[in-house]
């Protein structure tokens, strides 16, 4: 299990190109994506998931992998995508 503490770093937020984007690169990699805001849960792979999080910029999410590719998953994730989220944390029990 891995955890991530991230911030959106996108001046428009996490709409609807930046979640596609994500949710691509979530799933090359075996392994669930489970992004929150609060008390709001988004499967990472799904972009209409990530839509329903209403994540404008500056707002903090928690993204849990779970699975065999998780690490790998995580690295991927950071790097593809960090034009819209920045890592704040990170957690690996």
């Amino acid at each position: 299990m891995k955890e991530l503490k991230v911030k959106v770093s996108n001046r428009n937020g996490l709409h609807a190109r930046p979640s596609a984007h994500f949710a691509s690169v979530a799933k090359k990699f075996d392994c669930r994506i489970s992004v929150t805001k609060g008390d709001r849960a988004a499967d990472g792979k799904s972009i209409m998931g990530l839509l329903t999080l209403a994540a404008s910029y500056g707002t903090v999410l928690n993204i849990c992998l779970v699975g065999p590719e998780s690490e790998q998953a995580s690295l991927a994730l950071l790097e593809d995508c960090k034009e819209h989220i920045a890592l704040v944390a990170q957690d690996s029990p």
